[in-house]
């Protein structure tokens, strides 16, 4: 909106020519997804306190969770609404990529709210099922995957880091391709959320890194400078990675140990789903299981655990999954934990990095 109101004055107002800077609209935007979280946090957490949406805990977790108990959840609607309105103000409105990743954040925000809704509320022990939850995913999905399919000029070539010889073209089928990507994404990000600031922190060392390689896959010299896929418009999505990375900031100010408020379903599953259809736009979709190789981690212990218990009859690899629990369970301290997953997703996120030249 800003950019809309504001660019088409530099005619005759010079300093107003910023704005056709991407780095310039990035900067303040993330800013301004920050300090929206920032000021409204503490109104938030009153009302949910308030309406009495408090943290449930397992009782088969660790028993240093227990105190957490009534903590308010559901924060990922402070999260949603910073990010809608940074990009309604920030970024360029004509531009289809936008529109792409804001709507299936919001999508994908309004299942886990439906969830959170019949849990917290409704006071439905399992709030949506299963099946549901993933029929609804797989669905939106599928509608992004065909979305970004039609947008002009748009490559189904998939990028395969390390190679740049290779890049499979799966026509029609990258629709599916690009579906798997982001349920398998916000269902990784959702499984990760269970420690004070565990997921956040890792999200937004995340949407920094795909700010880069989405600035990058924009414009066309320094894409054929780096033998990576030209994406034409996709620099705008640089915004919104920014945006996400402010929000992100501003939530965990609120959400670090101990934590204030949980972002809920409604908050992990968005997040997830908007990182993986960034990684979709700028053709860097395989590169997601290096720099939210985190994410992959704590999903592989659960699968892993839940088919080894099967078939063991009810032996176990971990002490308890995700593995975030598993180290807690051995006696590490939660803020441990915690910083040391965010050490490796920050090692994870540079050695991505690095695939822009060792190709």
């Amino acid at each position: 909106m800003l950019y809309h109101l504001l660019y088409p004055l530099h005619t005759t107002i010079s300093v107003f020519n910023v704005f056709r800077y991407i780095t310039f609209r990035t900067i303040y935007a993330s800013l301004t997804a920050f300090f929206i979280c920032f000021f409204l946090g503490p109104w938030v957490i009153r009302k949910l306190n308030e309406m009495q949406i408090g943290q449930h805990i397992r009782e088969d977790g660790p028993q240093s969770h227990f105190d957490k108990a009534g903590t308010p959840t559901m924060g990922g609607i402070l999260i949603i609404f910073s990010i809608t309105v940074s990009t309604l103000l920030w970024m360029n409105l004509t531009n289809y990529y936008v529109w792409i990743a804001l709507l299936v954040t919001i999508g994908f925000g309004a299942i886990g709210f439906t969830d959170d809704y019949l849990m917290q509320i409704k006071k439905r022990s399992k709030g949506l099922s299963v099946k549901s939850k993933f029929c609804l995913q797989i669905l939106l999905a599928l509608l992004t995957g065909f979305f970004v399919y039609m947008c002009p000029d748009f490559s189904t070539q998939v990028t395969v880091p390390f190679f740049k010889n290779i890049s499979p073209d799966l026509g029609w089928g990258y629709i599916i391709f690009a579906a798997f990507v982001i349920v398998a994404t916000s269902n990784a990000v959702n499984l990760t959320d269970g420690l004070d600031g565990l997921a956040i922190g890792p999200v937004i060392v995340v949407a920094a890194t795909y700010m880069l390689f989405a600035y990058v896959a924009g414009h066309s010299k320094i894409a054929d400078y780096l033998q990576i896929n030209y994406v034409a418009e996709g620099g705008e999505i640089a915004i919104f990675c920014g945006i996400l990375a402010g929000a992100g900031m501003g939530f965990l100010w609120f959400n670090a140990y101990p934590a204030q408020i949980f972002m809920g379903d409604v908050g992990s599953l968005s997040l997830g789903a908007a990182i993986g259809t960034v990684a979709v736009i700028t053709k860097q979709e395989i590169l997601l299981v290096i720099v939210g190789g985190l994410f992959v981690i704590e999903t592989l212990s659960v699968i892993f655990q839940v088919g080894f218990f099967k078939m063991t009859n009810g032996r176990r690899i971990f002490k308890m999954a995700p593995l975030h629990h598993h180290f807690e369970l051995k006696g590490w301290p939660e803020p441990k934990v915690i910083v040391r997953f965010w050490i490796i997703a920050i090692a994870l996120a540079l050695i991505s990095m690095s695939t822009l030249k060792l190709r």
